[in-house]
């Protein structure tokens, strides 16, 4: 049984976390109390802008939720961005820990990473379609090369944040390099890494809608484009709002892995 001193701390906790979430839902309140102005109630009759109002895109949001289009084009922007952070964090996390192992790697790639990641990854789609082609690939390419940076720095920040003490046990008790590695370093940066990680989400979903404009026939920024040239306003307000939504899941499940494996930093 708690007593009385534990219960209440969490109490306190629970209470908190209430407040914070009614915080939360006042805020998105505002936020579409002030769509509504800017769309509905400030435009005259038979404004352009009332075509994106509040009323028409959750009509056509409900429509297109029950439809076949939308839940189809979801899916295929979430395996991209499935994909091109798979592809980032097998890129990023063992040159992460090659470039926080060593000071002379960090100098000498350091230099190159600041002026690479400083690139818009939207500029490089030109030159992705020439090399690769139309399609997924080029994609791929460009969520990746957007995603990769942050996982990078991240994860070699880590590593020079070690306590070196545990290093030094593991090599008092002859521990082999990937004993180290499993039980030390990993762990260790699993905090860093996460952060990337959700960095890294934040930036490959903003730079998946442009590219989804590029020679592509599925995908939310295809759709979006498809919307537009059948004037279908509503349609495309709604599937905005679902590319938020969707971020804000996302950035959520970010948030929930670090709080369940690194729950001490």
């Amino acid at each position: 049984m708690s007593t009385p001193s534990a219960a209440a701390p969490r109490r306190r906790r629970a209470a908190g976390g209430l407040g914070y979430a009614l915080l939360g839902a006042a805020g998105l309140g505002a936020v579409l109390a002030l769509w509504w102005i800017a769309t509905e109630a400030l435009p005259r009759d038979g404004s352009f802008a009332r075509m994106f109002a509040p009323g028409p895109t959750f009509a056509a949001l409900g429509e297109l939720v029950g439809g076949r289009d939308l839940p189809l084009h979801v899916m295929v922007s979430l395996k991209r961005i499935a994909v091109g952070l798979a592809l980032a964090l097998a890129i990023g996390v063992p040159l992460g820990l090659a470039v926080g192992a060593s000071a002379r790697l960090e100098a000498a790639t350091t230099p190159a990473f600041q002026l690479l990641r400083m690139i818009s990854p939207l500029s490089w789609m030109p030159i992705a379609v020439m090399t690769f082609g139309v399609g997924d690939a080029p994609i791929y390419f460009l969520l990746t090369f957007a995603a990769v940076w942050p996982i990078v720095l991240n994860t070699a920040a880590g590593v020079r944040q070690l306590d070196r003490r545990w290093l030094l046990l593991a090599e008092s008790l002859a521990a082999t390099k990937a004993e180290t590695l499993g039980r030390i370093v990993l762990p260790g940066v699993m905090a860093h890494v996460l952060t990337g990680l959700r960095l890294a989400i934040g930036i490959s979903w903003i730079v998946l809608v442009p590219c989804e404009m590029l020679g592509v026939s599925a995908g939310l920024g295809y759709f979006i484009l498809d919307t537009r040239d059948r004037l279908a306003y509503p349609e495309l307000m709604a599937t905005v709002l679902v590319i938020g939504v969707l971020g804000f899941l996302l950035d959520g499940a970010a948030r929930w892995a670090h709080r369940r494996w690194a729950p001490a930093v």
